[in-house]
């Protein structure tokens, strides 16, 4: 899972369009990031049979929201809010890349 979030954000990714730029479909995209999003979030927690992914469509884009046991909810945030930073500035990033907006919220 991380090795094709990765080779996708590089541009390295097989599924691509017919021009040759190596962009992915719209679609693709949120269903990648959200994958992303889901490994990461279950590689942290304690109960990952608990978390929660769903993608919510807004006027101003996408939000990957994350649903977990309370006692989880300080292992994705972080100290001082440092590894879900992370997490938004990957999935920002690699939305920027198709020109979409899409974030990642943490609810508990």
């Amino acid at each position: 899972m991380f090795k094709k979030f990765l080779n996708w954000l590089t541009g390295n990714s097989s599924k691509g369009c017919t021009c040759g730029c190596n962009k992915q479909a719209t679609g693709d995209t949120v269903k990648d990031l959200e994958s992303f999003v889901e490994y990461v979030v279950k590689a942290l927690v304690d109960y990952p049979e608990d978390v929660q992914i769903t993608t919510v469509q807004r006027e101003e884009g996408a939000v990957i929201q994350v649903r977990c046991r309370k006692e989880d909810v300080g292992k994705i945030v972080g100290k001082r809010g440092k590894i879900i930073m992370s997490i938004r500035s990957l999935v920002s990033g690699a939305a920027g890349r198709n020109k979409q907006r899409i974030s990642v919220d943490v609810l508990d």
